[in-house]
Formats: C-alpha cells, sequence, structure tokens
C-alpha cells in the first residue's frame, strides 16, 4: 500500500514537472497565438475589403474553399508536390539521423567534437543566423567558386545516366537521386533527430547486448532485436517533429504561396482559406501515420 502510494506520488511530481515545463509554450500560445489563430479561420469564411479607412468583413461561406480546390489548379499541384516531397525527406531525415546517431553513440576518440558538429546545423539554420548565411554574399561567392572548379562532376549523376541507359530507374529512383543530391538539406534537418535518438541509445542497458552476445547474438541482429524496439518510441517522436519542422521550412511552395496570396495579391481570404487547407491535410497525414507507428511501437515500462 505504502510503494503503490510512493509510486502514484512520483508520478504526480513527474507531471507536475511536466506541465511547468511546457508552461512557457502554454502561456505564450494563449498570449500570441490564440486570437490570430481565430482571426486566421474566421477570414477564410469571409470576404476581406481593404479600403482607406481598414478592412471589411463579410462572411460568404465556403466561397474561399471552393476557390481553392476548383479555381487555383496551382494550389493544389503545390500542396500534392509538397506532401510527396515531404514523406520522402522525413523517411530519409529519419533513416539518416537514426543511423549517425548509432555512430555517434560508439566510444571513440573526439566523440564529444563529431556530435557538436552533427548538432551545429541545428544552431546555424536558426533565427537570425539563418538569414545572415541566406544573404551573405561572401558565401554566394564561395558556392559558385566550388560549382565552378567541379567543373560538373556529380558521381549521383553518373550513376542515374548509367541506370537509365539499362532502363533502370523509373519516379523512385528520380526521387533517390533527388534525396541524394540534396544530402546537405537532409544533413542539415537531422541535427535534433540526432540528439533525441541519442538520448535513447544511451538509457540502454550494455548488459542487455552483453547478454544477447554470450547468446550468440551478431551486431545485425542486436541492432533490430535491442536497439529498434528500445528506442521504437522515438520514432514517433522524431516524426511528428521531422513532419512539423519540414512544414515550417523556407522552401516549402505550399507557405510560400500563401505568402504570396496574402502580401502581394492581398487577399487575406484567400491565404486563409489555403493555409486552414494545408494544415488540416498535416494534422491528418500526422494523426494517421502516428496511429500506424504506434501499433509497431514498444514502450519499456
Amino acid at each position: 500500500m505504502k510503494k503503490a502510494k510512493r509510486l502514484a506520488g512520483l508520478e504526480k511530481r513527474k507531471a507536475i514537472s511536466g506541465y511547468i515545463f511546457i508552461a512557457p509554450f502554454i502561456i505564450g500560445f494563449l498570449v500570441f497565438m490564440v486570437k490570430p489563430f481565430i482571426d486566421s479561420l474566421l477570414m477564410s469564411f469571409q470576404l476581406v475589403e481593404l479600403s482607406g479607412d481598414g478592412y471589411t468583413r463579410t462572411f460568404n461561406g465556403f466561397t474561399n474553399y471552393n476557390y481553392v480546390f476548383n479555381v487555383d489548379s496551382e494550389f493544389n499541384r503545390l500542396l500534392t508536390e509538397e506532401m510527396i516531397r515531404m514523406v520522402i525527406y522525413t523517411i530519409a531525415i529519419i533513416v539518416f539521423s537514426f543511423f549517425i546517431s548509432i555512430i555517434l553513440n560508439q566510444k571513440f576518440k573526439g566523440r564529444g567534437l563529431v556530435r557538436a558538429v552533427f548538432f551545429l546545423p541545428v544552431i546555424l539554420s536558426s533565427g537570425v543566423i539563418l538569414g545572415l548565411e541566406d544573404n551573405n554574399q561572401y558565401m554566394q561567392v564561395m558556392k559558385d567558386t566550388v560549382e565552378a572548379t567541379t567543373q560538373g562532376i556529380s558521381v549521383s549523376a553518373a550513376v542515374e545516366s548509367i541506370l537509365r541507359t539499362m532502363d533502370i530507374g523509373g519516379a523512385v529512383f528520380d526521387k533517390v537521386f533527388e534525396v541524394i543530391d540534396n544530402i546537405y538539406d537532409v544533413a542539415i534537418s537531422s541535427g535534433m533527430q540526432i540528439i533525441i535518438f541519442l538520448s535513447g541509445l544511451q538509457t540502454i542497458s550494455s548488459s542487455m547486448y552483453e547478454a544477447a552476445s554470450i547468446d550468440g547474438c551478431t551486431k545485425w541482429e542486436s541492432l533490430w532485436k535491442i536497439t529498434f524496439p528500445m528506442i521504437s518510441s522515438l520514432f514517433l517522436v522524431n516524426w511528428i517533429y521531422t513532419v512539423v519542422d519540414f512544414c515550417m521550412r523556407s522552401d516549402n511552395q505550399v507557405i510560400s504561396r500563401v505568402q504570396f496570396t496574402m502580401i502581394t495579391n492581398l487577399r487575406y481570404d484567400y491565404a486563409s482559406a489555403m493555409a486552414w487547407i494545408y494544415f488540416a491535410v498535416v494534422v491528418v497525414f500526422v494523426g494517421i501515420t502516428s496511429l500506424i507507428i504506434s501499433k509497431v511501437v514498444y514502450y519499456n515500462d
């Protein structure tokens, strides 16, 4: 009885600590995000007309959504392409970060430095530093110089050419080579996922691997029968994180379309409808895929 009470008290303290940890986000969301969130939803069902005195909002039902789905074919095309690209890059990022985290979890000299190198893109790809990188003329000159000195040599392009000559390939290979050609984007987007996987790998007791080795289990078998199940819950975490992170990328064509419609064309109503459609599609996608992944997740209680 006393043990049960102690466990209940421990769980309660953990819950309180968790709420304290997320309290800044909850407060920030309630103070800064709720009103724009509601206004955007209302605008998607309204006709917003700008004038010198401000703007007027008139309810027009599903007119904006009908326009987006049945008139603006460009948005539908971009939405389809971005969702396909999101699936491909999310899988590539998770696979890359998983195997890199396994390598970084090994004991070798300079491990701390190597870990820092892989986490550095998370810092460099945030806020002001990202803007400096994008607008840095010196970095652009360096990029042009590298491209000029390589004389157009590309290993992936050569392999792709050979496969096409042999009538091997197709749409799948096109996507694979696209990911290979953009391996820098995959690596720079994998820093946080690597850290999450590393935190899970370090909780696995070495005695489990020792016992498996004594029973004749190979490294490959240990990977799939010990490592993978023990950190399978983190695949779900990284999947959701990567999908959400992809939706906020600066090169997201759907977001660029929404911004163009809102800022350049000054159509806040259409832009709001586009944004909510994209939001709904992503939420449904995350919900379905998370449900599927959770069916094979092992929780070590």
